[in-house]
């Protein structure tokens, strides 16, 4: 993509930094969507629970990206929090698929957020881009999240639905909290271990959005995960090798739900899931093993 103008919602998020930070050093305008009164000129508001965005920032912008959403791991849920997890993600897509599609001049692109947990627990079974949603809390939210683009979809803008997996980053998202763990000879499995997780180093992650955004051609959802999820077992036994320390603490699943509550269903199950549609569409990833991605982030 040629030097662009790119509106952000979710700038100040793990992946969102890490996408504006990579857009700026290529030369491209940022606009990022703030939730209070804009203080530079490079911020456009908006309030998500209010279904409001100020549509005059978006005019002349070539995407906008949208990876806004209430953090997964990071209260327990709660009744209140998981309406909070749902809304900042459907009602904030909604409002910004409406106004993308409300432009004289829409972007080429609206590339959305979604998630691996459309998919549910999958056990030993791999899965891609063609399965079907599952059922239970985060699927549900992850239809209506991806059901809420439809308005730019229908206006004719290219929609591209990202399904993240576990992003290995050393701060920030739930492998933030892994390492110090770790780093202290604290870790160890979760449960039996057997259960697969399908991880996606943030590196590949932002490539793959830019990817994304800049192939013409692809739409629809997309798995961004490594092209070979491996089970809690392993990737324990990777991260004492990349970090040199012991793993012999198990956390036994009873201690997880304990703890975590309802979440402890997404911690101990297992989404064994594929990138299909990015691999047959040409993406290579810079480091798809879970070592090479461990240590480019340690």
């Amino acid at each position: 993509m040629d030097a662009s103008r790119i509106a952000v919602a979710g700038a100040s998020g793990l992946i969102g930094s890490a996408l504006v930070r990579s857009l700026t050093a290529d030369g491209h305008e940022v606009v990022r969507l703030v939730r209070r009164t804009p203080r530079a000129k490079d911020e456009v508001e908006w309030d998500p629970e209010r279904q409001y965005v100020d549509a005059a920032g978006l005019v002349g912008c070539d995407a906008v990206v949208n990876l806004a959403g209430a953090g997964i791991g990071d209260r327990r849920w709660t009744d209140a929090y998981k309406r909070k997890i749902r809304d900042s993600r459907v009602l904030g897509t909604a409002t910004l698929a409406e106004a993308v599609a409300s432009l004289d001049r829409p972007p080429r692109v609206f590339l959305n957020g979604s998630a691996m947990g459309i998919y549910g627990d999958t056990g030993e079974r791999a899965v891609d881009e063609s399965a079907p949603p599952a059922g239970g809390f985060l699927p549900s939210v992850c239809v209506e999240w991806e059901e809420a683009a439809a308005p730019a979809q229908e206006a004719g803008v290219r929609t591209v639905l990202a399904r993240t997996g576990l992003v290995v980053a050393a701060k920030g998202g739930a492998w933030g909290r892994l390492f110090p763990l770790f780093k202290a000879g604290l870790g160890g499995r979760m449960g039996n271990g057997r259960q697969y997780w399908s991880y996606i180093a943030l590196h590949d992650h932002v490539a793959a959005l830019r990817y994304l955004l800049d192939s013409e051609s692809l739409s629809g959802p997309f798995n961004l995960t490594a092209p070979e999820p491996l089970t809690n077992r392993e990737i324990t036994a990777a991260m004492g090798r990349v970090l040199h320390r012991p793993t012999l603490f198990a956390v036994p699943a009873p201690v997880l739900k304990l703890v975590l509550g309802e979440m402890a269903q997404e911690v101990l199950g297992s989404q064994r899931v594929r990138p299909v549609r990015l691999l047959e569409s040409g993406f290579t990833f810079a480091f798809p093993g879970i070592e090479e991605a461990i240590r480019a982030v340690r």
